[in-house]
């Protein structure tokens, strides 16, 4: 990429003497404390507050079972395995993601297969789906972009009619609604992360939502080596020395230590939210009449949890690119980000899938031209009037 030319962007100063990330967590005194008062008990790994946390985070949703793991990740290559989706099967899923959606489908030796995008929402699109599925289709995998829910009514009923399940995939979506209902409660499974920069944290972690309570127990053992029983359980159990391996398990546990700081976060969630709702909104004012930008569209009948706030530039109205956009906000102190650079044109995705972009016109369309402003419940108004500040500077000398 070519430098940043400082004396094109009015030389002088950059607009934010300190840099501002795209995202951060908010830890406070009480997370602390809860953490501490763990580290202090007789249980730090897998214990009573994992128990805790698991029911608190199901009662949230309005889901009769949820299953912590220690990550989004694990949560979903678990979820892929419970439903006995192996070699020979496909998924489908979108190609507008972090790899990690993908690889559940790998890991597990079967074959992804992109459905492109809504030009919108960036979500997948359900018309696109219909059109992937084949004899081997086991499974639709959708991912709410964004903290955006995809549309779930017409996928469910693209599932129901062709006997498919459904895994949600929920990192950006905890406290998001869809038609007035919490996403964790539609798809057979629903997959969350906790990672330390999402709406709530236990620093690394997530959560396996579902209304199977015989999955649910699957999910369990799964999670913990195969073994119907952990350590915890088999505390209180008349011979805890024994135990049976039943599955081809995992160590996919979460300990009371994320658990108790993750339990603090969930009562902070509905405020973080809010925050990030009232952000956003500040977001689209100051934007509405800069025409070079397109801001963040929400799925009709859905409450985004407002996760990312990404913008689009209409490319066809700047002289430069985006990724130089992208330079020219660091060089303003601003560390905006992408997400995502579509699966198919990682190195690995190219090496062993090696399919033509042009199958994906939307995800190309917008995978080039997004970028992820700051968003995080800690930011100050005076952060996001810096960053107003610095687009609008930049976007008014790269006009065409």
């Amino acid at each position: 990429m070519a430098a940043i030319d400082k004396p094109a962007l009015e030389g002088g100063d950059p607009v934010r003497s300190t840099v501002l990330p795209y995202a951060t967590q908010s830890i406070g005194r009480e997370e602390i404390e809860a953490v501490v008062e763990t580290l202090k008990s007789v249980w730090i790994t897998t214990g009573p507050r994992e128990k805790e946390f698991s029911e608190k985070f199901a009662a949230y949703v309005g889901s009769k079972h949820a299953v912590a793991v220690n990550s989004c990740t694990s949560a979903l290559n678990v979820s892929v395995v419970a439903l006995g989706i192996g070699p020979g099967d496909e998924v489908i899923t979108t190609p507008l993601t972090f790899v990690a959606t993908t690889f559940a489908v790998i890991h597990a030796g079967a074959t992804p297969v992109f459905a492109d995008i809504r030009p919108d929402t960036f979500n997948i699109d359900p018309a696109e789906i219909e059109q992937k599925i084949t004899p081997r289709t086991k499974a639709i995998l959708p991912m709410h972009y964004g903290g955006t829910p995809v549309d779930l009514d017409p996928i469910l009923a693209i599932a129901k009619k062709h006997k498919l399940k459904v895994i949600e995939d929920a990192a950006h979506a905890s406290g998001a609604e869809y038609k007035g209902r919490k996403i964790g409660t539609f798809g057979d499974f629903t997959c969350f992360s906790f990672h330390a920069i999402k709406n709530m944290t236990s620093a690394e972690g997530g959560m396996i939502t579902t209304a199977d309570p015989e999955m649910a127990s699957l999910l369990k053992a799964l999670v913990f080596f195969g073994i119907p029983m952990d350590a915890y359980k088999r505390s209180t159990s008349p011979n805890p020395w024994h135990y049976d391996v039943e599955h081809l398990g995992y160590k996919y546990n979460m300990p009371d230590i994320s658990a108790a700081l993750g339990m603090v976060q969930l009562e902070k969630l509905d405020r973080f939210n809010a925050r990030r709702a009232e952000l956003t909104r500040m977001y689209n004012e100051a934007f509405s009449g800069m025409e070079e930008i397109i801001t963040p569209v929400v799925t009709e009948g859905a409450k985004s949890s407002h996760h990312l706030y990404v913008i689009r530039i209409r490319e066809e109205m700047m002289r430069v690119g985006r990724d130089h956009l992208l330079a020219a906000l660091r060089a303003e102190n601003i560390f905006a980000n992408i997400h995502y650079t579509p699966i198919y044109r990682h190195p690995y995705f190219v090496k062993t899938m090696n399919l033509d972009p042009a199958l994906f016109p939307a995800c190309e369309a917008v995978a080039s031209s997004i970028i992820t402003l700051p968003l995080f419940p800690a930011m100050a108004d005076e952060d996001l009037r810096s960053v107003v500040e610095a687009m609008s500077k930049i976007v008014k000398y790269y006009r065409k």
